[in-house]
């Protein structure tokens, strides 16, 4: 008896946290929908305020995903098969952003955004990742799960579990086969190309996970991790700002 109380207990905390990401992901939308009308005659400020939204919609489900994925580690079946579906998710409705410093830094070099437009999304997804922080700390504080505490997003968890050469190798190499990725899959279907980068994305997080938690985004990396940065700089710098943007030399 006292195990199905456990269980119960266990499946409705995962109930709360998958429905809060949704939650996420529907104020993240209705708030694309206000700004798409009343923002069409302004590009810039249109273009700052859904990469804004997107990256703390991406930032926010992962901050989330992240907490659902440690209650099990020896069990990645389920936490992997969250992100496969909440990447679809973040295909489908964050069309048209990036999210990602180094993807918008890849359209500038190849000539399909201006300095202009790319500093403002920049600009944008800086705001989103370090707003996404205090967005998930204070959901965390109103204690919906029982692994819900706020002074958690707050604290460093040293995700690098090898020396720096081999952090840098796997953050620059997920991030260049990522990159190459879309790349290469832009001539296929919108609707398989979303299926086939869930996967990929999945696939690396798998590949990676352990050794330095995969996350080949700059600005998602700096959202998770934003007290490590604080307490060792250089070595957060150096493996989730600059080994990523190894991959724009490289393309």
């Amino acid at each position: 008896m006292t195990a199905l109380r456990a269980l119960w207990s266990e499946m409705q905390d995962t109930c709360t946290s998958l429905g809060l990401m949704l939650s996420v992901v529907l104020l993240a939308g209705l708030a694309r929908v206000v700004a798409r009308q009343q923002q069409l005659h302004r590009p810039m400020a249109h273009a700052f305020v859904l990469e804004f939204l997107a990256t703390l919609q991406l930032c926010c489900c992962t901050h989330e995903l992240l907490l659902l994925s440690e209650q099990e580690p020896a069990h990645p079946t389920w936490p992997l098969t969250l992100i496969y579906f909440f990447t679809l998710v973040h295909g489908l409705t964050l069309v048209g952003t990036s999210s990602n410093p180094c993807g918008v830094m890849m359209q500038m070099m190849l000539g399909g955004m201006s300095p202009e437009m790319g500093a403002v999304r920049l600009l944008a997804q800086l705001i989103g990742a370090l707003g996404s922080r205090y967005c998930i700390g204070a959901l965390w504080s109103l204690g919906l799960t029982k692994y819900h505490v706020s002074e958690r997003s707050f604290a460093c968890k040293n995700p690098i579990q090898v020396d720096l050469p081999k952090a840098v190798i796997v953050e620059a190499l997920c991030s260049f086969i990522f990159h190459s990725a879309l790349l290469n899959f832009q001539e296929v279907r919108p609707k398989l190309r979303i299926h086939l980068l869930a996967a990929l994305i999945t696939f690396l997080v798998y590949a990676g996970g352990s050794l330095t938690g995969a996350v080949f985004n700059p600005a998602l990396a700096l959202s998770l991790h934003f007290k490590c940065f604080d307490e060792a700089f250089l070595q957060f710098f150096i493996v989730y700002w600059l080994a990523p943007s190894l991959e724009e030399d490289w393309s």
